[in-house]
């Protein structure tokens, strides 16, 4: 896919909207621009963190015993009980 922009004198570029469309990027976002080479590439700051972090975590749901997200799913619901019981112990 090839799209053109114009640099302002402000050296601001519009992302055409079908480059928006593909990385997901919305109003407001953040974008990072990496050197690849002799080239430089968009990417979305917020699908690379995601990338980054799932990279980071890659075999800890095994080390822990999970065998599936409902197993995440209930340890997050176990995590939000206890501080809810935590904050709210004084008040019954």
């Amino acid at each position: 896919m090839l799209d053109m922009a114009r640099v302002s004198m402000k050296g601001q570029v519009t992302i055409p909207i079908a480059i928006r469309k593909s990385l997901g990027i919305k109003e407001g976002d953040k974008v990072v621009f990496a050197h690849k080479g002799d080239n430089i590439v968009l990417l979305n700051s917020n699908r690379l963190a995601f990338e980054e972090f799932r990279r980071d975590m890659a075999g800890e749901a095994e080390r822990v015993g999970w065998a599936s997200e409902h197993d995440a799913v209930d340890y997050c619901k176990e995590i939000r009980r206890e501080l809810w019981e935590g904050q709210h112990e004084n008040n019954a």
